[in-house]
């Protein structure tokens, strides 16, 4: 990371809550890991024009489904332009694939009443700019491993991002940033456990300004603008600007969590020891017998249309038959 930045502002994105924050043309968006392995959800508007905003369908067209380093965020069309550039990214795990969760998913596929979900944290948190959960978009996955198995099915894996790695994004036009904590505790995304996230913006130095900026204005014809649409007035107001009577109030926040004693037999234990020693996963012990417990209670007994990692601990018992909610 570059120390001779300005630093503009900084705060704590605490689990399950999330900030809409402007970050202007030649500003860095710098989201750093307090803990290990929280995936960042991420929504980005053109700040004067907020129907034009990040898409991952075009950036996954335009780039790839884990952009790193060098790789470009494009907006949706017909603008199909450039938002920003991903600068740096010291754990490589990014995601355009897996959108963002729902309290919808979260019920229907865990059974739950309700869960924090990434697709409520970002409707509330861009409130505060008068925008609504319609306005909530495909999400850029910051620290998210994915993948696909044999059959096109997405894989949603452990996440491997550890204390101190980040992720910088620089903006190459005025955006209105909106970064969140994923609210996913039931799934291995976070490691089935929430953590805060880091966020800073900085000024870019000059030099990062000339190697990374794109050109202002477009640069192909068919990178339209409203002013050329055939019926140019879009009914809402472009301008975003803060609700200062805004206060926060994400759904299932603070979080409550509650410790559990187990005992376990010498050949048990045994077991855990196997896991670590493997290197898949590590940890504590209760860090390698929560991620053993969540991964059996996926593989065996959640209907879920995506394929998912293998139990940690192999379970000798047969699969039940029919839906197991």
């Amino acid at each position: 990371m570059n120390r001779n930045r300005t630093l503009l502002r900084e705060f704590i994105l605490q689990p399950a809550t999330g900030k809409a924050t402007p970050v202007y043309r030649g500003q860095i968006l710098h989201i750093e890991q307090v803990g290990n392995g929280q995936v960042m959800d991420f929504n980005a508007f053109n700040l004067h024009d907020y129907k034009e905003h990040f898409s991952s369908l075009k950036t996954l067209n335009m780039e790839t489904a884990w952009p790193t380093v060098g790789h470009r965020l494009w907006t949706n069309g017909p603008r199909e332009r450039p938002m920003c550039t991903i600068i740096a990214d010291t754990a490589g795990t990014n995601d355009v694939l897996a959108g963002g969760c729902s309290a919808f998913i979260m019920e229907y596929v865990f059974g739950v009443e309700y869960s924090t979900n990434c697709t409520d944290i970002l409707g509330e948190a861009i409130r505060e700019y008068g925008l609504t959960p319609d306005d909530v978009h495909g999400s850029f996955n910051g620290f998210m491993r994915t993948g696909l198995d044999e059959k096109g099915r997405l894989i949603i894996k452990r996440g491997t991002a550890k204390k101190g790695d980040y992720l910088e994004l620089i903006s190459h036009f005025d955006t209105l940033a909106v970064p969140v904590a994923c609210g996913a505790s039931l799934m291995s995304a976070s490691n089935y456990e929430l953590k805060p996230l880091r966020v800073v913006v900085y000024e870019a130095t000059d030099e990062e300004k000339a190697r990374w900026l794109e050109p202002e204005g477009r640069r192909y014809r068919n990178q339209r603008v409203p002013e050329e649409y055939l019926n140019p007035v879009i009914k809402a107001t472009r301008e975003l600007a803060p609700d200062p009577k805004y206060s926060p109030m994400f759904r299932g926040v603070p979080l409550e969590t509650r410790e559990f004693q187990v005992e376990f037999k010498p050949e048990e234990y045994s077991m855990i020891e196997s896991v670590r020693g493997g290197g898949e996963v590590t940890g504590s012990d209760g860090e390698i017998v929560r991620s053993a417990f969540f991964n059996w209670v996926m593989e065996y007994f959640v209907r879920w249309g995506h394929a998912v990692e293998p139990a940690v601990v192999a379970d000798p018992r047969p699969r039940r038959k029919g839906k197991n909610r």
